[in-house]
């Protein structure tokens, strides 16, 4: 997450938030938090609308992991803080099953396909044959058109 949004739902100002870690940066390592580039900042900002107001300023924003957004409760010490850090957790919680349960169903889809592959051997071998082209190209099949010529010889004009 990033500060914006962090400060937003914690109901601080951002330059505020930003005070506050650079107060306690021994708090946050780089699996805590880091500072985008230019480019993931204009990344994100043109994937994330509600971030267009951070798209001119001259700072980049910091963003946080899920241990990060914990330690910031911890720095900011207020009671709204704490908890919309427990409600952020359980998103990033939330989040951690939805991924687990589309690993799960990918693994099933590949069982299912390797099964299906087994089943329909004999099918698959078939439409194989007939996309493999034939090996003496075929007879024409219709009238052939043949230059006759003329029973007095051939005719200039």
């Amino acid at each position: 997450m990033l500060d914006a949004d962090l400060a937003e739902l914690y109901g601080v100002p951002t330059k505020a938030l930003n005070q506050a870690v650079k107060r306690n940066l021994n708090r946050f390592p780089a699996d805590f938090m880091f500072k985008l580039t230019r480019n993931e900042k204009a990344e994100v900002v043109t994937i994330c609308d509600h971030l267009a107001r951070i798209r001119f300023s001259p700072s980049l924003p910091y963003a946080f992991t899920e241990h990060g957004v914990l330690m910031l409760a911890n720095v900011l010490n207020s009671e709204r803080a704490v908890l919309v850090s427990v409600q952020i957790v359980r998103a990033f919680i939330r989040m951690r099953e939805v991924l687990a349960k589309h690993a799960d169903i990918a693994r099933k889809l590949n069982d299912l396909e390797k099964k299906y592959d087994l089943q329909f051997r004999v099918v698959f071998d078939a439409i194989r044959q007939l996309m493999t082209p034939p090996a003496k190209p075929p007879k024409k099949i219709g009238f052939q058109v043949r230059e006759r010529k003329a029973a007095y010889g051939t005719r200039r004009t």
